[in-house]
């Protein structure tokens, strides 16, 4: 990725917000939502990580009992540009991916409370929902879970992942 100039940064990092917010809305699958955000102003993200994250929703597997979707999303985007691949295996941690990934994490904590996606919803919706439940579904959806909640944790990801891979275009190569 090339570097970006400071404006068209913002402009990408707001674009990002934005486009994460309106998938969540309109199609849920949180990680998906992040992804195809970065895929949009970006392009680092390819569609078989897309298409793999599909199974991390919601804590994995519409569980809520693991990390929250939207930031397993945004730290696959940052691996997708800087992580190990297959023929680096055996060569190596590659500590700047984990070292994103941290950040990422360590950020979304300040913001929201817990990486748990349960614990998320308490803080944000008042309280965990079963997501497999109809009933409770439907509950999940009056307390604004797609209309301004959950979106919200997509779409602040989308922007913080969209500004963390700028940064790595700025920095040289390690």
């Amino acid at each position: 990725m090339a570097k970006i100039d400071p404006q068209a940064a913002q402009e990408i990092i707001g674009r990002a917000y934005s486009l994460g917010y309106e998938n969540e809305q309109k199609y849920g699958c949180c990680p998906q939502c992040v992804l195809a955000a970065i895929q949009d102003v970006l392009g680092v993200v390819d569609d078989a990580t897309f298409k793999a994250s599909h199974g991390l929703a919601a804590g994995g597997g519409l569980s809520t009992g693991g990390t929250c979707g939207a930031l397993a999303g945004g730290m696959l985007a940052l691996s997708a540009k800087c992580g190990r691949d297959r023929a680096h295996f055996g060569n190596g941690r590659f500590i700047q991916s984990y070292e994103l990934g941290k950040r990422l994490h360590d950020r979304f904590v300040a913001e929201f409370g817990s990486p748990i996606c349960a614990e998320v919803q308490t803080r944000l919706l008042g309280r965990p929902f079963n997501m497999w439940d109809a009933q409770d579904f439907k509950a999940f959806e009056q307390a604004g879970g797609h209309r301004d909640k959950c979106t919200r944790v997509a779409g602040t990801v989308a922007a913080w992942t969209a500004e963390m891979l700028i940064e790595l275009a700025e920095e040289a190569p390690r």
